[in-house]
């Protein structure tokens, strides 16, 4: 297999975020089918490749680029035009559009259904971010009855909720770095996320939400939004309950009636095994060998499928118009 040169920014503390912290992940997990290795191109970094230096010493035909840094993905396609190059795609709806000759590789099948219908005639892969095994039900005492990450969470459970369920329970607030979210998971009853706000306010959606996952795989009772890569694996009134249903007086209801009965969530290996190591290895054992068997086959320039542009989508429109037209005048 061709060796995978995974394109970032940088990997300092400044480029913190879910993504790349997924990222890195999937760049471990590919090491253990074939070569890969991390290429900075923001910044140099004195242990990594730098993509400048890479594309003025012509790189060889034998790697293939993947790109994922959603707001860079369009100059960095450009850049790396008659490169093999693979997007790994974890948001969605930054509006650009991708050639055919470029796999993606989708985190959630929520982003793997925005590009299917975006960019039909690309190849199209399903791969899950992963799970660590250290999410897990340690079967603990658990003394935290509510927790809540700031980051990304709303308006309305920052200043509405957690106000009101504070004078009932104890509402454990998480804002900044934290040694082990998987012990604190443990720890708590209760799991709040609610991302829909923030995801709205950046224009483009949650890719996977890890948070709610692990939570659940440590045995917490989340309630949260239900948004975008979310609606992969919650399903609310089965694993997990809905936040912000119809007003805070309920919440605090529901709330309050799952920290009192301290009743972990049923059937967590089912629903974690998906997201787990053994899985994830095995797509990408076959999504590797296909996009390998693409690149050995196709020439990257030439294709006959009509695209499904602006032009196109535009084309679709008029003649539907025309045919309504003769419809009505062939009466």
């Amino acid at each position: 297999m061709r060796k995978l040169l995974f394109l970032l920014p940088g990997t300092t503390s400044k480029f913190n975020c879910g993504g790349l912290w997924a990222e890195l992940k999937t760049i471990e997990l590919v090491k253990q089918i074939c070569p890969a290795e991390i290429v900075t191109y923001r910044q140099r970094e004195p242990d990594k490749l730098f993509l400048d230096d890479i594309l003025n010493s012509q790189p060889s035909a034998d790697r293939i680029f993947v790109v994922s840094w959603g707001f860079d993905v369009p100059k960095l396609v450009a850049r790396l035009r008659g490169y093999p190059t693979i997007y790994h795609a974890h948001s969605a709806e930054y509006g650009f559009r991708l050639p055919a000759q470029i796999p993606i590789v989708c985190v959630s099948r929520n982003t793997l259904g925005y590009w299917g219908q975006r960019s039909p005639h690309s190849l199209l892969y399903y791969l899950p971010n992963q799970i660590s095994d250290e999410f897990v039900n340690r079967k603990v005492t658990r003394t935290i009855n509510v927790l809540v990450h700031a980051r990304k969470s709303s308006t309305y459970l920052l200043k509405q909720l957690i106000p009101a369920l504070q004078p009932h329970c104890r509402v454990e607030i998480i804002d900044g770095f934290v040694d082990s979210l998987a012990e604190l998971f443990n720890q708590s009853h209760v799991y709040l996320y609610d991302s829909a706000e923030y995801w709205a306010a950046q224009g483009v959606t949650e890719g996977f939400g890890l948070q709610p996952l692990e939570a659940i795989a440590c045995g917490c009772q989340v309630f949260s939004s239900v948004n975008h890569g979310l609606s992969d694996y919650l399903d609310p009134g089965f694993n997990c309950h809905k936040i912000a249903g119809f007003s805070t007086a309920y919440d605090v209801e529901r709330i309050l009636s799952v920290v009192k009965s301290a009743q972990p969530v049923d059937d967590i290996q089912s629903l974690v095994a998906e997201y787990r190591t053994e899985n994830i290895l095995a797509r990408l054992q076959v999504i590797l060998t296909e996009v390998n068997h693409f690149f050995d086959r196709v020439n990257p320039g030439i294709s006959d499928i009509p695209a499904l542009n602006y032009q196109r989508i535009l084309q679709l429109k008029i003649l539907k118009v025309v045919k309504g037209i003769q419809k009505r005048l062939n009466r």
